[in-house]
């Protein structure tokens, strides 16, 4: 099935193409052409005053309206999926909290069993965030379930076959032998919830840890004499930081220097959101813990920050008022990098074989539609 998307603007990791069509073929890109030269068959859809982009992928995200990760069902996954395609994502990846060991692989269980939605984006395996991370930095997870790595238990992670990103402390006992053990088979680690020097942080880095989970966030400082991991994190290219940017977690300043100190290619955008996105404000769950969202912010007893409730559209508008970046390098940052780190060649970019992942926004950076394996999962209701 034919579908040539025509009138937009194609951002594609080289340019910014106008009068170009960007044509698909079932779940796959076929062409990119010039619309003098188009040939057209099957559905045209006209994006007449829309940027045609890469679906946005969200590598750190627990939940949406009332559903969690953690409710280990597939309508849970399912309720996910759909809200997130009417904000533009197109893959993401279910993200677990620090709790009971049954309660990890229930999740883990449920996302390899979970079928694909046929409206909502798709899941790609589960980001699993805790438990074996470094109390002094435990943010809004549950201390009482923390604990060292146990070869036990994540090696019933590996059995689902979904478990693809680990969040972990470095530092803890066993932590670094971890990181070894499983890069080895193909699991991407994420240094995060860590209280590592600058030399444990470069040491996780050689043992092959290639992001940081929420940067900024559930670490130390930096400071000149003791620079910490963040130092090492700003200096290392090997890294890629995932970045709330909601302009609570982090201000718009130190937003501004880590995309200075990193460039855009190695900085991924991520909502971290829990079951209030899309909701109003009010009492919600997160772990367990009671979660308080006024105003839109999300915080457990403590004051500690539990999540957030922002959407990876509206991510992409704080950067454009928060940075001067282009905005195709903004986008690279919702799509390209997570691609890029999670080792998905055909997904993150337009381009020729690539998957048939697309999202259509208008100027004001509204989702039109969002388009999943060659299928519109999503429309708004003023586009066209």
């Amino acid at each position: 099935m034919h579908t040539s998307i025509q009138n937009g603007i194609i951002i594609t990791p080289q340019e910014l193409l106008r009068d170009h069509t960007l044509i698909l073929n079932d779940k796959t890109i076929e062409a990119i052409q010039h619309s003098g030269n188009a040939t057209y068959s099957g559905t045209v859809i006209n994006a007449q005053g829309c940027y045609v982009i890469p679906g946005f992928i969200d590598v750190h995200v627990h939940g949406a309206v009332g559903h969690d990760t953690m409710d280990a069902t597939p309508e849970a996954i399912h309720g996910m999926a759909t809200f997130y395609a009417k904000h533009g994502v197109t893959s993401y990846y279910p993200t677990t909290m620090t709790m009971p060991a049954t309660a990890i692989q229930a999740a883990l269980e449920n996302v390899e069993h979970c079928p694909q939605p046929t409206n909502g984006a798709q899941h790609l395996g589960v980001h699993v965030e805790g438990p074996y991370l470094n109390l002094a930095y435990k943010g809004a997870q549950p201390p009482e379930y923390f604990r060292p790595p146990a070869s036990a238990e994540y090696g019933q992670w590996l059995e689902t076959g979904v478990c693809k990103l680990i969040t972990i402390a470095p530092e803890v006992e066993g932590g670094m032998a971890m990181v070894e053990e499983l890069t080895a088979l193909g699991v991407e680690f994420a240094i995060g919830h860590s209280a590592a020097t600058y030399d444990e942080a470069v040491k996780s880095f050689n043992a092959g840890v290639r992001q940081v989970t929420h940067v900024f966030n559930g670490m130390v400082g930096l400071h000149h004499r003791e620079p910490g991991a963040l130092a090492a994190i700003l200096t290392d290219d090997r890294v890629d930081a995932q970045l709330i940017a909601d302009g609570i977690h982090v201000h718009p300043g130190m937003i501004r220097l880590l995309v200075r100190a990193k460039g855009a290619e190695h900085v991924m955008l991520i909502t971290d959101a829990i079951q209030a996105a899309g909701l109003s404000d009010g009492e919600y769950s997160l772990g367990g813990q009671q979660v308080t969202v006024k105003d839109g912010i999300a915080r457990i007893a403590s004051g500690a920050l539990a999540g957030s409730t922002l959407t990876m559209d509206q991510a992409v508008r704080n950067m454009v008022k928060f940075t001067d970046l282009p905005l195709q390098k903004i986008i690279g940052m919702a799509s390209t990098v997570a691609a890029r780190a999670m080792r998905l060649p055909h997904k993150g970019k337009l381009q020729v074989g690539c998957d048939a992942d697309v999202v259509l926004l208008n100027r004001e950076l509204d989702v039109m539609m969002t388009i999943v394996g060659g299928n519109v999962v999503y429309r708004a209701e003023t586009f066209n």
